[in-house]
């Protein structure tokens, strides 16, 4: 603290310090007057602490609408918390439902071919995806708190379920397969209502955007080698189980002469290309969005009646054969839970659950942000989990948001999650009604519509922004990338989040700390690296730390501090300037400190005292100044040494060499 401690204002003349007006400057224009670091008011501990937990799980005050209520009215809220359907429908009228009424028809059309593709990606039978599209979407527009996200099996989750679950059980076991997928499923629901009800949801913020966007374009490339089995004809029993590139590529090569059937060669890359230029189409005009979401319905359609009239599949075409009738049989008696199997659905159903958890938060707050609205993360999390574990007692595998679809569901005009419920409902008649007629349809024409639909993972355009940015996001991203690519999704995966940690380790355990100087004709002091013009002050070395001090960063600030100093002391040396005297912190970037970062501060006092060089603080927030006086840090240095900015220091050590200009 500069001066008395009760002054609010001094100035140096003399060595005497006399109190004076608020100008920064005397009347007389000949001194200038230092500001005064307030001591601040020491802090109750229960309320620090929870002011710390409400801000860290209840940032969001969710018991705000239901103070000075009545109880009837808090029990009506309530519901309406838990079931968000009970708040918007009562506004809802019919225009609102003309535009969901559409944008369910577009997006049944667009996921019904999509799920029977997904399903068998999982290693499912085809009916399980479209199981996966009738319950879980209805308990998600009672629950959810998002407009425009369609919900349902997708490809990312459905590799990493499949990859994962036949590493446990081969798929040729079909119902203990099923059941663990089921069990899976379940786990990944109580995963997801976990992290809401205990609004642990900022966990998941720690897969950085990076990691995510080479995961994603990995798992596209994966997805795409996995579809040649189908694209070219090639037999099951001839096609590798790993997922890598090396070893699909080998199976692909090795089955080129015998393996491969040319009718299926000529359904798929045919309709794989009238896929993508529907896709190409609706991406160049928006009014045409429809396109590219009834191009796969079509597709089905049109290859199914081509191979019944033809009979292809007598001439080795495989068809998906049989689809069971009906909705979703209830599977609650299936659950593993118990014996061996227990742990291992458990490990699956956790990893699968963030995976599908974090890309429907993704898409939830991107389409929230368009149309200027906010959504609960952790009601939807709530919701997401709530629909998997009912899901998983009713024949379904692990559903959540889909880009492709909510992006459809979006320019098709849907207004509420009503759009949800249509698509269940189309879905439910197709169970009903439709399944015998998807008999004779190629697997090729499948294995297009999921080549098709997972080329918009791959995100150039993000990757190369990435590498511009940022080089290490960029690196994480490739490393999430090629690790599925060449290992597994789950040894990708494990890549993706490790890379996350570790950058976070990194910012962390080396902070940034810069070289400040004087802007000409101002009072402002700025990165010498980022303002080449701003002048040092001889005499005196100012450098800021951008980052809270903490055991993890201390000793590392201390020395960077010294290390600074030292090269300083060189330069100087050779240029023959003015011995350093001062040394001041700028720690206004400074939010926190602990014990470990005071010890370290007490340290660099005592290495600048052998050195005779001052140390100085300037502007330490309230927190980190609390701190300082509990640990008697003040009294170490003197409180006329804690300063409230920069250039008040600079004026307290040289008056005369800073020559303070007016701007």
């Amino acid at each position: 603290m500069s001066g008395r401690v009760n002054d609010d204002f001094i100035k140096k003349k003399e060595g005497d310090i006399t109190s004076g007006p608020p100008s920064g400057r005397h009347p007389s224009g000949r001194l200038p007057y230092i500001h005064k670091v307030g001591k601040p008011p020491k802090q109750n501990l229960f309320k620090e602490i929870t002011t710390t937990v409400k801000e860290t799980f209840f940032s969001d005050d969710p018991l705000r609408s239901f103070k000075d209520q009545p109880k009837s009215k808090q029990f009506v809220l309530g519901v309406e918390a838990i079931f968000p359907i009970f708040n918007w429908a009562r506004g809802y009228n019919l225009t609102k439902f003309r535009g969901d009424l559409i944008a369910g028809l577009t997006i049944a059309s667009l996921c019904i071919p999509q799920d029977i593709g997904y399903a068998k990606l999982a290693n499912l039978p085809a009916q399980n995806g479209l199981y996966s599209s009738f319950v879980p979407p209805l308990v998600y527009a009672f629950m959810g708190s998002s407009r425009d996200i369609a919900i349902g099996p997708v490809a990312v989750v459905s590799l990493l379920l499949g990859d994962l679950l036949q590493n446990e059980i081969d798929p040729k076991n079909v119902v203990p397969y099923q059941r663990l997928a089921f069990t899976a499923t379940f786990f990944a629901g109580v995963t997801q209502l976990a992290l809401g009800f205990f609004r642990l949801g900022f966990l998941i913020d720690f897969l950085s955007h990076a990691a995510i966007v080479g995961f994603m374009g990995g798992a596209a490339i994966t997805i795409a080698l996995q579809q040649l089995k189908g694209l070219l004809g090639i037999k099951t029993s001839q096609f590798t189980k790993k997922t890598d590139i090396v070893h699909v590529l080998h199976s692909v090569s090795h089955t080129a002469h015998h393996g491969w059937n040319w009718q299926t060669i000529v359904i798929g890359v045919s309709f794989l290309a009238f896929l993508l230029l529907a896709k190409y189409i609706g991406k160049r005009n928006k009014k045409y969005f429809w396109v590219p979401a009834i191009a796969p319905m079509i597709s089905v359609i049109v290859s199914t009646f081509c191979v019944y009239i033809t009979r292809a599949d007598k001439d080795g075409v495989a068809i998906v054969s049989h689809i069971k009738k009906g909705i979703n049989p209830p599977s609650a008696g299936d659950l593993f839970l118990t014996g061996e199997y227990l742990g291992k659905a458990f490990r699956i159903g956790v990893v699968a659950g963030i995976i599908a958890l974090t890309e429907a938060i993704a898409i939830g707050r991107t389409f929230a942000a368009m149309k200027d609205y906010k959504i609960d993360g952790n009601k939807e999390m709530v919701a997401l989990g709530s629909m998997n574990i009912i899901g998983s007692l009713t024949s379904c595998y692990v559903a959540t948001g889909s880009f492709s679809r909510s992006a459809v569901n979006y320019m098709a005009g849907c207004h509420t999650a009503v759009s949800n419920i249509v698509m269940a409902g189309v879905v439910f008649l197709t169970l009903e009604l439709i399944t015998p007629l998807f008999k004779y349809t190629p697997n090729a024409i499948l294995a297009s519509i999921i080549i098709a639909a997972v080329v918009g993972l791959l995100d150039f355009e993000a990757a190369i922004l990435l590498w511009k940015i940022d080089k290490f996001d960029f690196v994480a991203c490739m490393g999430a990338f090629f690790g599925v690519v060449f290992a597994s999704v789950e040894i990708g995966l494990l890549i993706a989040v490790a890379l996350s940690f570790a950058k976070i380790l990194l910012q962390v355990t080396r902070p940034r700390t810069a070289l400040l100087g004087k802007i000409s004709r101002t009072n402002v002091y700025r990165n010498i690296q980022q303002y080449p013009d701003a002048k040092q002050i001889p005499g005196i070395l100012i450098v800021r730390v951008d980052s809270a001090i903490y055991f993890s960063n201390a000793n590392y600030i201390k020395e960077r501090i010294l290390r600074w100093l030292d090269d300083e002391e060189e330069r100087i040396e050779e240029h023959g300037l003015p011995k350093i005297q001062h040394l001041i912190v700028e720690m206004s970037p400074v939010t926190d400190i602990d014990t470990s970062g005071i010890h370290a501060l007490e340290e660099l006092y005592r290495s600048l005292q052998k050195k005779e060089i001052q140390l100085a603080l300037a502007n330490p927030g309230t927190i980190v100044l609390e701190k300082l006086y509990e640990a008697k840090y003040s009294d170490l240095i003197g409180d006329s040494n804690i300063f409230l900015s920069v250039s008040d220091a600079v004026l307290m050590y040289a008056p005369k060499t800073s020559n303070i200009e007016e701007p």
